[in-house]
């Protein structure tokens, strides 16, 4: 993805090493090694010969270095070796990956994140910013290698004045399978695995920029440029189309402030063959919150903490560069992501408590809590993606603090139409994004109604407030459309130390998880057109 304009992380070049027999003469600083906890200690998993290209002395020596210093190749575990014989890196880096059985994608992914961080920390005791690496990890899986590599080597400084680039390193190489049959596919997850890094990346950039840059009408223009360099239409509606075509909760939750609100549409169309024909493809319609910052409104939020609602936009960051990454991969799904954008202010024209706005589409809610915002949001751009007669509708928002007192700031929550979101939360949990699905208690939905309007935007009891935001969202959902809510109120942001492939600050999450559903309907609909066909 080409630059946003704004403050961006930074990462290494990430390379894949085509000729797997040359690792042990590869011109690198430092080598990176998987070692496992076995059941008599420390297990390296280097290959054998003839595919190995290490010699047996060689990966003896290894793993007597890693003995000697107690390394028991637990995971998480990462220990820092000079060179030995037959090895041209000047350093090697042992990462400990656990229990060779158990180990899966998301294990891998974690551990090759863990490597990233640690030779970041690395790096200046070793080099002046020109240090290189290559990583044995991808042996074992190109594509979650790949992806823990990139996306642990992120950092944000944004306008810090130093150098951020000073000291890291400067390469980071992929060795490939030694397998003939696994190395003919390492380039496709290769390729695959660097859009999703620059998906996650693109998300994070812009869920890290402060709110005084990234605002309705320069984000409004940044998804604009994102979606245009990527040959995908965009429409964008300001806010006097906003308010001619009836998109009351949008504009009233965008008055309080003097930037006001944005609607933006980016849509992709694949250009396949088997798309010439109408309805030929499924389409996905995406929807994502865009509060570009919180402050509640007049329900003011208290002051401590604030400052992490900037991230308020995550929803927005993620189904744009999903759409982006869908067009990347040339996925066979037509999908349109429909964001709206606004800034809640508790300026002296903002909306009140006890105020009745009038959705797009028709629906009335009566505002009793103006910090619940998200979800008025949501219902006018809901209402507008379902014009569209989509056949799965996707939705994501930072929405509730419900969502972290119930399942933690790391896990989100999805809800909907059970069939789909099962399936969402399956393919969440296989790319490490770990979506947990929730029910709709039928209950709770009374405790939604108003006496004067459709709806009241808080539920009547304080309990079951997650589910009551799930209940006011399906209220805009047409009766058989396959839909799911993606709550990320936690997930999206990190407020605590980097752990994994995972920063401090913004996650990128669910971005994995959309592209994942995207790539499951598109596969869905290939298997359909050849089974037709035959």
């Amino acid at each position: 993805m080409t630059s946003t304009g704004l403050p961006q992380g930074t990462m290494p070049p990430l390379e894949l090493l085509m000729d797997a027999s040359a690792v042990a003469d590869a011109d690198v600083d430092i080598l990176v090694i998987p070692s496992f906890s076995g059941d008599n200690g420390i297990e390296l998993s280097l290959g054998s010969a003839p595919g190995s290209p290490f010699d047996r002395e060689t990966q003896v020596s290894i793993w007597k270095s890693l003995v000697d210093i107690g390394a028991r190749g637990r995971a998480g575990e990462t220990h820092l070796l000079p060179a030995v014989p037959g090895i041209a890196a000047t350093r090697l880096l042992a990462v400990g990956l656990g229990d060779a059985d158990a180990l899966t994608d998301e294990g891998l992914r974690t551990a090759a994140g863990t490597a990233s961080r640690t030779l970041d920390r690395l790096s200046p005791s070793i080099g002046d910013g020109s240090v290189a690496a290559l990583s044995l990890l991808g042996t074992l899986g190109v594509g979650p290698a790949t992806e823990g590599h990139g996306l642990g080597s992120y950092m944000y400084t944004g306008a810090k004045s130093q150098d951020a680039q000073a000291a890291r390193i400067s390469r980071l190489i992929i060795a490939p399978p030694t397998a003939p049959r696994a190395a003919e596919s390492a380039a496709t997850d290769f390729s695959r695995a660097c859009v999703v890094i620059e998906a996650v990346t693109c998300a994070r950039d812009l869920v890290n920029a402060p709110a005084n840059i990234l605002y309705p009408d320069s984000y409004a223009r940044i998804i604009s440029d994102l979606g245009s360099q990527a040959g995908l239409t965009v429409e964008v509606l300001d806010e006097h189309q906003l308010a001619e075509q009836g998109f009351g909760a949008l504009v009233g939750v965008g008055q309080g402030s003097p930037r006001p609100p944005r609607l933006v549409r980016v849509s992709y169309r694949p250009d396949h063959p088997e798309a010439t024909a109408i309805g030929a493809l499924p389409h996905v319609a995406l929807v994502g919150k865009g509060v570009t910052f919180d402050t509640g409104g007049i329900s003011l939020k208290p002051s401590p903490n604030m400052g992490t609602m900037i991230s308020d936009m995550g929803g927005s960051a993620a189904v744009v560069a999903a759409v982006i990454a869908a067009s990347e991969l040339d996925l066979s799904v037509s999908v349109t992501a429909t964001v709206p954008l606004a800034e809640n202010m508790p300026d002296g024209t903002a909306v009140r408590p006890g105020d009745v706005l009038r959705h797009y589409g028709g629906l009335t809610t009566e505002v009793l809590n103006t910090d619940a915002e998200g979800r008025l949001i949501l219902g006018d751009a809901i209402a507008r993606a379902c014009e569209d007669r989509p056949d799965y509708l996707v939705e994501t928002a930072t929405l509730t603090g419900a969502q972290v007192r119930s399942l933690g700031d790391r896990t989100p929550a999805v809800m909907g139409t059970p069939g789909f979101r099962d399936r969402v939360s399956a393919l969440s949990r296989e790319v490490g994004e770990g979506a947990w699905p929730m029910p709709l208690p039928s209950e709770i939905a009374s405790d939604i109604r108003s006496d004067v309007a459709d709806l009241r935007n808080i539920p009547s009891k304080s309990w079951g407030g997650m589910a009551a935001a799930g209940h006011y969202l399906a209220a805009f959902i047409p009766e058989g459309l396959p839909w799911v809510h993606l709550d990320v109120a936690g997930p999206a942001y990190n407020t605590t130390a980097p752990y994994g492939y995972t920063p401090r600050r913004a996650t990128g999450v669910p971005v994995r998880t959309i592209i994942a559903v995207l790539e499951d309907i598109a596969g869905e609909a290939e298997g359909a057109s050849s089974t037709a066909a035959e």
